[in-house]
């Protein structure tokens, strides 16, 4: 069972000090997409831990596991995890394990059957404030511009993704402003953002009690927008694009001393207007390179045992 325990050791020490470490630093709101992808490696490496602890403990337990697991190695490698077969707690570390792997699979589930659900009712709405009209066909034009008071736009994913935007706003948005603000939306869609934001909802609903997860969904819906931000602004400028989310969101009381649903806005507006410096491309290629690291750590762990066998 040495192997297991280090696992979930391993998993926890992560989840504790990677999610400090990242808050403390001051690249993240600097290289969005790089911090995304850091957020992703950590996560995946907590979930490894738990799958490969999972994995070694129930082939300590059980016979059939073990023979399965170890089908393929030769003898040196089996006897090098002998030590850990018939371990008290190895049984009840497997199903423990199990329990939160099924949990977390129909969390997901969960969260993907109401992403649709939700997709549906939109597009019913959509189809009634946008009615076809006396011959014309359903298609999937990727644009749908609603009568609305409001200025508002988003991206609808699926199968065939749209556009939607008011005509409050296209009122409001004058020339570039309303490019950046479709590169905004395309920007989401191409880099298939609503996918990390169904996955990192998952974890912090079935799991409440785990820090990494919560700040996994937090950070999300924070490093999303500011990617999409810098996707914009690199084509039609930092000023448009800011200009663009006030003309938007001005009359949401996003603004004003008393915080809002939207309270972000504002930080996005200050950071697209005073913009920090990038990194240099070596640093951004190294925390990349070291974030991919991350997730190999504990299969060297998991491995470690038997290859010093072969060795």
């Amino acid at each position: 069972m040495m192997v297991p325990a280090a696992l979930l050791l391993l998993g926890a020490l992560t989840a504790v000090v990677a999610p400090r470490l990242i808050a403390r630093a001051d690249w993240p709101d600097r290289e969005p997409v790089v911090a995304l992808w850091v957020w992703q490696c950590v996560v995946a490496a907590v979930l490894l831990c738990c799958a490969l602890s999972m994995t070694l403990s129930a082939a300590a337990a059980w016979q059939v596991v073990r023979g399965h697991v170890f089908a393929p190695a030769p003898s040196a490698v089996v006897e090098a995890y002998a030590h850990g077969v018939g371990h008290p707690w190895a049984a009840a570390t497997a199903v423990a394990l199990a329990c939160g792997g099924l949990w977390t699979v129909a969390m997901l589930a969960r969260e993907i059957g109401r992403a649709r659900a939700r997709r549906r009712r939109r597009r019913t709405e959509l189809l009634v404030r946008a009615p076809l009209l006396p011959g014309e066909e359903p298609g999937n034009d990727r644009l749908v511009i609603l009568e609305g008071q409001r200025p508002d736009a988003w991206w609808l994913p699926g199968t065939a993704p749209r556009l939607v935007i008011t005509t409050a706003a296209l009122r409001r948005l004058k020339g570039r402003q309303l490019d950046a603000l479709l590169a905004h939306e395309q920007g989401h869609a191409t880099a298939r953002h609503d996918w990390l934001l169904h996955c990192s909802a998952a974890l912090a609903g079935g799991f409440p009690q785990v820090p990494v997860f919560a700040a996994f969904r937090d950070e999300m819906h924070r490093l999303v927008e500011l990617a999409a931000d810098d996707m914009a602004s690199r084509r039609f400028g930092r000023l448009t694009t800011a200009l663009a989310l006030v003309e938007l969101n001005e009359d949401r009381g996003v603004f004003g001393p008393c915080p809002t649903p939207h309270a972000q806005v504002p930080q996005r507006v200050n950071r697209l207007l005073t913009p920090p410096d990038r990194l240099p491309a070596g640093r951004r290629l190294r925390l990349t390179a070291a974030a991919a690291l991350v997730p190999v750590v504990p299969v060297l762990v998991a491995f470690g045992p038997g290859l010093r066998a072969l060795g």
